[in-house]
């Protein structure tokens, strides 16, 4: 009866698996699982939920997990990303043509906002990890989203939040939006920024909750998720920056506001109408205090003599199981001095207390934690120069693309200067594609690696691209500026010079095709690399790497504004760029992005993974990156499959203690 129970479900799961609500559960099935067989299609204990989180039942009341979850959260992040952008793509027009804001003092409130919705990310990311966990802390943050984007709409709409239209031609006879009028925008934005701090860190790690790590094929998939979780936030960019500016300059910023904040309170619905089928994981406490516990008791210990046999150093499997779900990290040889914490000593219990004060004593997995953070640290350094790369498309291209003949053929339809981004979203979007499709799959055929390629690897990539992007702009630069020497416009500024704009497409495609590979890239390596309890936490940190690179930008020009206009010298960066030296400010980055590349491969090829040590029945599986392990004991040949290769053992700790994680790219 059982077996007709099974096959039930799995035919029900084939013919609702390509449905937007897939309502199909699963009754009670004691069939176990084979390892071989598409978790997706099959009631597995650990794709089974009772009360919404992942625990330790044996009875299989629902499916939950998988592909089947994608189209809530993809929507989700495609109505969400397309309010994001929608209101910040053409917030500065707002704030000068509609607020009468001074143009620096609209520059500083954009600036004041991208770096506070580039930092609140660190706060959602240790509310989701140490409390909330990532489903609730997504819903709150996307309510709270969605009340900014209803009061910023609202001002946009009553008259008496914002000053009376300008009547005349001259910005000098406008009024600036008051005190109070102000205080309900900046409202608005901070309310929108503490939302996406919620949001941003905890979609790409909910939605690769959802898929097995420790199921081959489901960890396949993984990695496909990356790319299609990226494609879906450039598709919504790339509708943001077209429809919603257009509707925002031609129809009005009632509309232009509203339909991103519709689309916001669309994704909440959304989001909510997929709660059945998400595979929740329990938030595990602070993982701050855990690390900041490493640090106290290895500093403590310092003096104290670490044992040669890593084996007797201090491991709690029982805390540890319950913090890592997925297998317990193993020692490693670097960062040495932080195995104090783990070194066992007289002082370790306080008097009368069962187990040790973690103060004093830490396991090897909590050290290793820390040691995995510190480890992604020069890994995450090594992006910021490319977003002070590609963030001068959004400047020094976008005047360069003002100057230029933006009409398309004979035609009185002129291209809109911002509206050349689209070649950038265009390539991004292609590139993912022919990446998934076609890339990965032959990849995997030479590598054996469910990913195709090492994410260390692809990374390499995109900082190469990004480096011939830099490169190309410069001697477009150079073009541009002998098309206005020839035609005498070196000194009309807001001359329209008769080269064509499309000249620039090439920078815009590259930058495309550069974050397509780095940006994901980077993604799957903070998921990937992270500790399982921080992995919110770590993905935060690809957006303070964004916050850093335009933060950098901004220094960058200021710097060599300032250096190169003193002494009578010629200033590389003035009003006029017919009369500057824009390609060699441009070449100036594409140096630094050299030394930047080569200080990445250094890096990525001394990056130690982490090794993971996961029980299996009777056995353990230590997972390696990229290496079959060997052992003492008993050793099968490393299958190739996903992104790890695993060694079988004997389930003795002490001999997991000896293998060594790989070094390489």
């Amino acid at each position: 009866a059982s077996t007709d129970v099974e096959k039930g479900c799995k035919d029900g799961l084939r013919k609702s698996r390509w449905r937007v609500i897939p309502f199909m559960c699963c009754t009670a099935v004691q069939t176990p699982v084979q390892s071989d067989e598409n978790r997706e299609d099959k009631c597995s204990v650990h794709d089974t939920i009772e009360n919404g989180s992942l625990g330790s039942t044996h009875v299989n009341k629902r499916i939950i997990g998988g592909w089947r979850t994608m189209p809530f959260i993809f929507s989700n992040e495609l109505c969400e990303k397309l309010a994001v952008v929608g209101f910040s793509a053409n917030m500065v027009s707002y704030l000068t043509q509609e607020l009468h804001l001074p143009l620096v003092k609209a520059a500083n409130t954009l600036t004041n906002f991208g770096g506070t919705a580039s930092l609140t990310p660190l706060v959602g990311a240790f509310i989701a990890d140490a409390y909330a966990g990532r489903f609730w802390t997504i819903a709150v943050a996307s309510i709270i989203y969605q009340i900014g984007m209803v009061i910023l709409t609202v001002s946009a709409v009553l008259p008496t939040l914002r000053p009376p239209p300008c009547s005349g031609t001259r910005a000098v006879i406008c009024k600036e939006a008051s005190a109070p009028q102000l205080g309900v925008l900046y409202f608005s934005l901070f309310l929108t920024a503490l939302g996406s701090g919620g949001i941003r860190p905890c979609v790409v790690s909910f939605g690769a909750d959802q898929f097995d790590e420790k199921d081959p094929k489901q960890g396949k998939k993984l990695w496909n998720f990356f790319n299609w979780y990226y494609f879906c936030m450039g598709l919504a960019i790339l509708t943001a920056v077209t429809v919603i500016v257009y509707i925002q300059d031609h129809v009005g910023w009632g509309w232009g506001l509203g339909i991103p904040a519709a689309a916001m309170g669309l994704s909440i619905v959304i989001f909510f109408m997929g709660m059945p089928f998400y595979r929740h994981y329990k938030p595990v406490g602070s993982p701050l205090t855990r690390l900041l516990q490493v640090i106290v008791a290895a500093l403590r210990k310092r003096h104290l003599k670490k044992p040669l046999d890593p084996s007797l150093l201090y491991h709690d499997k029982e805390k540890d199981t319950a913090i890592s779900p997925a297998g317990c990290l193993t020692h490693t040889d670097q960062l040495t001095f932080f195995d104090a914490a783990a070194v066992p000593s007289d002082t370790d219990r306080p008097e009368g207390a069962m187990k040790p004060s973690p103060w004093r004593l830490c396991s090897v997995h909590q050290v290793e934690e820390l040691k995995s953070i510190i480890r992604m640290g020069p890994i995450w350094a090594a992006g910021i120069l490319l977003i002070t790369a590609s963030a001068q498309q959004n400047t020094f291209s976008l005047l360069q693309a003002k100057s230029m003949n933006r009409r398309l053929g004979s035609s009185s339809f002129q291209i809109p200067a911002a509206s050349m981004s689209v070649f950038t979203i265009l390539s991004l979007l292609c590139t993912i594609t022919l990446y998934d499709r076609f890339l990965m799959p032959l990849a995997r055929r030479f590598t054996g690696r469910g990913r195709g390629i090492s994410f260390l690897t692809r990374m390499g990539i995109g900082f190469f691209i990004s480096v011939l992007a830099s490169g190309a702009a410069g001697f477009i630069e150079v073009k541009r500026k002998s098309a206005a020497a020839s035609h005498g416009l070196l000194d009309r500024p807001h001359a329209v010079i008769p080269i064509t704009v499309f000249w620039l497409a090439p920078q815009y495609c590259l930058h495309g095709i550069a974050e397509a590979f780095m940006s994901i890239g980077h993604l799957e390596f903070f998921y990937d690399q992270s500790p399982e309890s921080m992995r919110s936490t770590a993905t935060a940190l690809f957006w303070t790497s964004i916050s850093a690179g335009s933060y950098l930008s901004t220094l960058l020009v200021s710097t060599v504004h300032k250096f190169t206009s003193q002494n009578g010298r010629q200033n590389w960066l003035p009003a006029n760029l017919n009369r500057g030296r824009l390609e060699y400010f441009y070449w100036l980055i594409t140096l630094l992005q050299m030394l930047n590349l080569l200080y990445y491969l250094v890096c990525a090829r001394y990056y130690t993974y982490k090794p993971v040590a996961v029980a299996v029945s009777d056995q353990l599986e230590l997972r390696l990156p990229h290496k079959e392990a060997t052992s003492e004991d008993d050793t099968s040949s490393g299958t190739k499959d996903g992104s790890l290769q695993m060694a079988t053992l004997k389930p003795n700790a002490d001999k997991i203690q000896f293998l060594k994680p790989h070094t390489s790219l």
